[in-house]
């Protein structure tokens, strides 16, 4: 059995992350000590660390609900329905990476627009640009 702090550290989390997950239902504990201090077992230290892997593929905590309860109950699940889940989140994924190459894309124009030399901001071509609004293509403008 562990403490909350030795459970934390064995999983690499923080105690507040611990109680956090217990409050949102997805970690549970049965027993505590004379003194009062949860004590936890090892499947709820398993339970943790699929938890904290979820998280860090970026799950949501509804997500990785959902992917608990099917760990939970296999016999009321298919593999089917945590695929889902999984393209789910990798179709978010695909989303941001669109976003964030459109984003990196203008901010490439921008640098692009601007000669970067050492006059004053009176025409500088990136506050030009983007005080133009989204409207106007970045196109190559140095001056």
């Amino acid at each position: 059995m562990y403490r909350i702090g030795q459970l934390a550290r064995l999983a690499h989390v923080t105690p507040d992350t611990v109680r956090y997950y217990e409050k949102r239902g997805l970690m549970g504990h049965d027993t505590r000590t004379e003194g009062g201090f949860r004590l936890y077992n090892p499947a709820e230290l398993q339970r943790l660390r699929f938890i904290r892997h979820a998280r860090q593929v970026g799950f949501t905590l509804d997500a990785i609900a959902e992917l608990l309860s099917i760990r939970i109950d296999p016999q009321h699940h298919t593999c089917e329905e945590s695929k889902k889940i999984v393209e789910r989140r990798l179709q978010d994924v695909d989303d941001m990476i669109a976003e964030l190459q459109t984003m990196q894309r203008s901010l490439r124009r921008l640098s692009d627009a601007c000669c970067g030399g050492m006059h004053d901001s009176r025409h500088c071509s990136i506050l030009e640009i983007l005080e133009q609004g989204s409207d106007v293509p970045l196109t190559h403008r140095r001056t």
